[in-house]
């Protein structure tokens, strides 16, 4: 070969899987059997025949079924995983969405429907999500850690009263404050009406029931600055687990340090460790039993091909129990 063609032949870009074109989702509606509401369901299935995982992907908070999940489906396909993102009641700004009763159930309903339509490994039945994604994935698990094998969430909200206070500007309610107002029915301590949504709404109070599953927790140093949600909701939410799991906690003064200054001052080795998936710098990595919890180098954002390498290689050695039977398409 002249060395001319060569040179060309190393010039010349490397297609990979993730130039390939996606294949269509396909879009159903299953009714709530709580209150018969219709709910829009997409969904990808894999040609083979055995059982595969499902990977599940929650919308943001200000989305509904309809948002791009490009990255997450992407990462399914090439992995041969099937893959469904449910609506659960759409954008948080009404009372049954944000994690509401209704909302819970409707992911439920959306997995049980799934598993109605081919063989999914009841092993490897993964749960994913970013912002209000983040939100509902720690929900979710908090509820119900018998549906799932294993969940990643970013830059998720886990406490919805003190997220209300930061967007509270001095009596000045952020768009995030108004749309809490609207689902929880107003704003902490105005009754204990009110309080009570925002405590059940809130992963936070609930996530010590799933300290025996596997959950990777993650955060952008910069959320909060950048972003809408501060990491001081994603490593309070790791404390949880951290305590029902008897492993040290992140302190308060390595929030303020990674929040004043995005750096800890006396980093553990495991802080620093290299992680190729990530291909971003850490600033904090700690596990507690089965989970983890991860500060990287960015802002509000969700990485799907970390995620996705970290759920492949979790696995539950229990099948998990069905919930109430879906209701078929209709």
């Amino acid at each position: 070969m002249h060395w001319r063609w060569f040179v060309l032949l190393l010039w010349l870009p490397t297609r990979t899987w993730a130039d390939e074109p996606l294949p269509a989702l396909e879009q159903v509606t299953i009714y709530s059997p709580l209150d018969q509401a219709p709910q829009p369901v997409r969904y990808w299935l894999p040609p083979d025949e055995n059982a595969v995982p499902l990977l599940v992907s929650l919308h943001s908070w200000s989305a509904d079924v309809t948002q791009d999940h490009a990255d997450w489906q992407r990462e399914a396909v090439a992995r041969k995983w099937a893959f469904l993102q449910p609506n659960f009641r759409g954008i948080n700004d009404h009372p049954e969405a944000c994690g509401s009763p209704l909302a819970r159930q409707d992911v439920l309903d959306a997995v049980d429907w799934m598993i109605q339509q081919r063989a999914i490994d009841p092993r490897r039945i993964y749960l994913a999500g970013v912002s209000g994604g983040g939100h509902m994935t720690m929900l979710m698990v908090a509820y119900h850690p018998e549906r799932f094998s294993a969940a990643s969430a970013w830059v998720g909200i886990s406490d919805l009263a003190e997220w209300h206070a930061f967007h509270n500007h001095e009596g000045t309610l952020g768009k995030y404050a108004q749309l809490m107002n609207q689902c929880c029915g107003g704003a902490p301590r105005q009754s204990a009406t009110i309080d009570l949504e925002y405590y059940r709404r809130s992963p936070i109070h609930f996530l010590q029931y799933a300290a025996a599953m596997p959950i990777d927790l993650n955060a952008g140093v910069t959320d909060g600055k950048t972003g809408s949600v501060p990491i001081h909701q994603t490593l309070r939410a790791f404390n949880v687990l951290a305590a029902a799991n008897h492993s040290p906690l992140v302190t308060e003064l390595e929030m303020e340090e990674l929040w004043a200054d995005g750096r800890l001052k006396r980093p553990r080795a495991e802080d620093e460790a290299e992680d190729l998936s990530m291909d971003r710098n850490l600033y904090l990595r700690r596990q507690a039993g089965p989970s983890r919890v991860t500060i990287f180098d960015g802002g509000h954002e969700g990485l799907a091909h970390p995620a996705c390498e970290w759920l492949s290689r979790q696995e539950r050695a229990t099948t998990p129990a069905p919930s109430i039977e879906a209701v078929p398409p209709r």
